[in-house]
């Protein structure tokens, strides 16, 4: 897509600070991190939705992240990551390129990843739900 800025910097039109490439994913610095280090994973072709995002190009963003991540922390001292894919707009994502997050983390930084209120639901309804995703599984 021309005007994402995700393609943009995949194709060298926009600078970023790239930490890792290969032929099928790019890494660079997030411009807004969360902490020091903070990377996104972005694959070289558009894919808005996690689910367009073909098998092959799935694996090589996890093997990109399994490779960065001792990197980053090494790099910047943090003790932990956290890796984020948002998908969609109510769940925050920003720039409609499928993109992971790996985000360095230190005890007390007071980033709260999944600070959403929680709940206990029942037995009763948590297979309910679980019914109703393998139902929807199976009509693909």
């Amino acid at each position: 897509m021309s005007s994402c800025i995700f393609c943009r910097i995949v194709r060298g039109e926009v600078p970023a600070h790239k930490v890792y490439e290969d032929d099928k994913v790019v890494a660079f610095l997030d411009i807004y991190p969360i902490n020091p280090g903070h990377t996104l994973i972005v694959p070289k072709q558009h894919y808005e939705r996690l689910e367009d995002v073909p098998e092959d190009v799935l694996a090589a963003m996890m093997r990109a992240a399994a490779r960065l991540a001792p990197a980053v922390l090494r790099a910047t001292g943090a003790q932990g990551y956290n890796l984020v894919v948002n998908v969609g707009r109510a769940a925050g994502q920003e720039i409609m390129h499928v993109h992971l997050h790996l985000i360095p983390r230190r005890e007390g930084d007071g980033c709260k990843i999944m600070a959403c209120a929680r709940s206990k639901p029942g037995d009763e309804e948590l297979a309910k739900v679980a019914e109703a995703i393998r139902k929807e599984l199976e009509r693909g």
